[in-house]
């Protein structure tokens, strides 16, 4: 679940715990994981293929950095993003708060179909307890929530 909401660099945090997105084929010299990948985590730049819903994990110093496997860079991101989310987060092995940054929202996701609103719902959906650095407040989070499920109701009444 989202907790809270912090407008800050992720990279910067005192939490231990760091997740982001990453594609399925294993190419990740874009974006955040780009980032990752050039600085803490080489062998996550041309990882190889995963299956959605994987994560993998690398501790680097008192980080431990999370690349959770949610979208395709052939098929995109599909139709079923909240709950590959909710699952990639679940997997996370540890019981301590996990730093987020705002999956989807940049350039690879928007080119690539990303729906913010059921990722957003996929991680607050998830057992974890979630802090999201992103320019998104709470209130923002729960009401896109709010909505997304009220959509959903009505989908299925």
């Amino acid at each position: 679940m989202i907790i809270n909401t912090i407008n800050e660099d992720v990279l910067k945090t005192k939490m231990h715990h760091i997740a982001f997105a990453i594609n399925k084929e294993g190419y990740n010299d874009a974006g955040f994981a780009g980032k990752v990948s050039e600085y803490y985590w080489p062998e996550l730049k041309n990882c190889g293929e995963n299956e959605l819903g994987t994560v993998l994990s690398k501790t680097v110093n008192d980080k431990t950095f999370h690349a959770l496997v949610c979208h395709s860079l052939d098929y995109g991101w599909g139709f079923n993003q909240r709950e590959i989310i909710r699952n990639c987060f679940n997997n996370i092995d540890t019981d301590e708060q996990i730093a987020s940054i705002a999956i989807g929202t940049g350039f690879v996701g928007f080119m690539s179909g990303a729906d913010i609103k059921q990722i957003l719902c996929g991680m607050y959906d998830s057992d974890k307890q979630i802090i999201l650095y992103s320019g998104f407040t709470l209130d923002d989070v729960i009401n896109c929530y709010n909505e997304e499920n009220s959509y959903t109701r009505k989908l299925t009444i």
